[in-house]
């Protein structure tokens, strides 16, 4: 199908979209008939995928060259959802990790990794929630993983940060529940992609194939499970009812954490 004028569907913005998880949303989007803005620093790689996706699916497809973990990045980005109202939905993807303990990993690479990860993906939420609300309709993906639930060896940072962004959405979720916009938490196990060769994952190549999923597949499931409408959506976890008992134990911790006495084990009662 032709889409001579704007798409129906609106536009959807892609960050990290150069490659990997953010190359295939774009992809798939196209192909549902979203007009595309990809965003990455890649300007190179950005324009070859804009043209294949005009080409191929013949939406509009452009390219904002932007680098996330600077704040003139995140502007950019920010105000192309403030002041484009045809702008209907949000893959905050971008992010990358470092394989390395924490006393080996340089303080820049702390602190851009910091900056994408959480920086870049909150005001983005923001900018996308404020403007949606006042549209009365949009999508936000936010691109967690399942590295957030628990340490990971070798990862002390890129955990924590994607242990923010699941703890982030679902309080954004909560901000959004009386409003039509949808927010989707996704949360992507291991999965093949080049953000794991940029963080050093060739050092542990040795995974076994049976945890690897493709990085077509995850994006595959993740839009199968907004269709769903899925809150949040793990696309390797086998048995969801897992997830729901982590919530539901996360709920009941959150309040008993909240108590004027110290605990009797602490031996301080009179």
């Amino acid at each position: 199908m032709a889409h001579s004028a704007s798409s129906k569907l609106g536009v959807a913005i892609v960050t990290g979209a150069s490659s990997g998880i953010g190359a295939v949303y774009a992809e798939r989007l196209a192909r549902r008939g979203y007009d595309l803005v990809l965003v990455a620093r890649r300007e190179d790689r950005l324009q070859r995928i804009a043209a294949d996706l005009r080409d191929r699916f013949q939406v509009r497809a452009e390219a904002l060259v932007a680098d996330l973990s600077e704040p003139g990045g995140v502007s950019a980005v920010a105000d192309r959802i403030s002041g484009d109202p045809s702008v209907t939905l949000l893959v905050n993807n971008a992010g990358f990790s470092a394989l390395k303990p924490l006393t080996e990993t340089p303080d820049e690479v702390i602190v851009r990794m910091i900056a994408l990860n959480v920086t870049a993906l909150t005001a983005l939420s923001k900018a996308a929630l404020v403007a949606f609300k006042a549209r009365g309709a949009g999508v936000l993906i936010n691109i967690g993983s399942g590295a957030g639930f628990a340490p990971y060896p070798g990862i002390p940072v890129y955990g924590a940060t994607k242990a923010y962004v699941y703890l982030f959405t679902q309080s954004l979720q909560s901000e959004a529940e009386a409003t039509a916009v949808r927010i989707q938490l996704v949360l992507p196990g291991a999965v093949i992609s080049e953000g794991w060769d940029v963080a050093g994952g060739a050092e542990l190549d040795p995974l076994p194939d049976s945890i690897v999923m493709t990085t077509e597949d995850c994006v595959d499931a993740a839009l199968a499970g907004l269709d769903q409408g899925e809150r949040v959506t793990a696309p390797s976890l086998q048995d969801a009812s897992g997830l729901r008992d982590y919530e539901a134990m996360a709920g009941t911790l959150l309040q008993a954490m909240f108590d004027g006495k110290p605990a009797p084990r602490y031996g301080l009662g009179a």
